[in-house]
């Protein structure tokens, strides 16, 4: 009994130890699988990186700064080039020679490839020639003048084309007119009769093209004012202290030249009388001068008035002009009637002398 049982239990033991050794074969099978499936897997799964295959087809052997996302990446080739570049957004640049750059921005997959293909050739852009038109067009005249004088207009064209220009002007008021410069860039207007008013030039300067920015307008204004002349004034001609009547003609002579030269003035003799003067001397004085220039020299009486003008210091003549309208001289004494002190040396009339 005892060997049967020993027999028993080591065949039992046995048994466990061979199912032992076939569950490490079948782990050790199924681990072998596990890292053949994980390889399969990584040989399929896609890359986290795309390409750009980049070539550009030009006659400088040196090709051009080529920038990914800013950051230099080398230069172009005539032949392809192939630019590795995470997933994701990325600039790509291309600067050629004249400042001119290709820009392309490129959402790059894993596992793509992006082609570029450029030919580049330097060429010349034709630059127009500026156009003339439009062109700055300026009339310059006076502020202000006055009725009757002539007004210059004058125009300032800065066209730097070749046609020639053509110049229309037209003025108003109606009274205004030119009288020379029509169809010139300087023209002179008459005012005459124009009265308070304005005077506005008008000018349209074309070149015959018919282009609408070929044909300027510009203006300009002056104002028109009326004088009002003064009214005539008196002049005083002559004065002086007689010393003798000879004396006195010869200035009357004078006076009477002016009143033949203008036949619509009149003369007026202011006499004073001086303070020793005889009682009427101013009287007597004034009443020989007009005698004189009516019988001697001819002038009108009604042309003449005399005027005793009162009192000063000694004789005195004062000999006027006065035009026609102009306010008459007024006497100017200095001192009053009751001031006068006729000398006893003057109670005797003065002689004359002789002619």
């Amino acid at each position: 009994m005892g060997d049967k049982q020993i027999i028993a239990a080591h065949s039992r033991a046995a048994v466990r130890a061979r199912y032992a050794f076939i569950a490490l074969v079948a782990l050790s099978f199924l681990f072998a699988q596990s890292l053949y499936i994980t390889a399969l897997a990584d040989k399929k799964k896609k890359p986290n990186y795309g390409h750009i295959k980049l070539s550009v087809k030009t006659v400088d052997p040196n090709g051009y700064e080529v920038l990914i996302d800013g950051n230099g990446a080398g230069r172009t080739t005539v032949s392809e080039r192939l630019l590795k570049l995470d997933e994701g957004s990325h600039k790509v640049e291309i600067v050629f020679p004249n400042g001119e750059r290709w820009i392309r921005e490129f959402v790059v997959s894993g596992g793509r490839i992006y082609c570029i293909g450029l030919a580049y050739s330097e060429r010349a852009i034709p630059i127009p020639a500026a156009l003339p038109c439009p062109y700055p067009v300026n009339v310059s005249a006076p502020a202000t003048a006055n009725d009757g004088e002539v007004i210059t207009f004058a125009a300032d064209v800065a066209y730097k084309g070749q046609s020639a220009l053509n110049y229309t002007w037209t003025v108003s008021p109606a009274g205004a007119r030119i009288i020379s410069g029509a169809g010139t860039p300087t023209i002179m207007v008459d005012t005459t009769g124009i009265g308070r008013q304005a005077v506005t030039a008008i000018l349209v300067v074309d070149d015959g093209s018919g282009e609408r920015t070929c044909r300027q307008v510009a203006q300009a204004l002056t104002n028109i004012t009326v004088n009002i002349p003064e009214p005539p004034k008196s002049r005083i001609y002559d004065q002086f202290e007689p010393p003798a009547f000879d004396d006195v003609k010869a200035r009357l002579d004078n006076l009477a030249i002016e009143l033949q030269n203008a036949p619509a003035t009149q003369g007026h003799i202011i006499v004073y009388s001086g303070r020793r003067s005889r009682v009427g001397q101013a009287d007597r004085l004034a009443a020989r001068a007009k005698e004189y220039l009516t019988k001697d020299r001819g002038i009108d009486s009604s042309r003449l008035m005399v005027i005793n003008g009162g009192y000063r210091e000694s004789d005195y003549f004062e000999l006027w002009l006065v035009p026609q309208g102009a306010e008459p001289p007024q006497a100017t004494p200095t001192m009053q009637p009751s001031d006068a002190q006729p000398g006893s040396d003057n109670l005797r009339p003065r002689r004359s002398r002789r002619r």
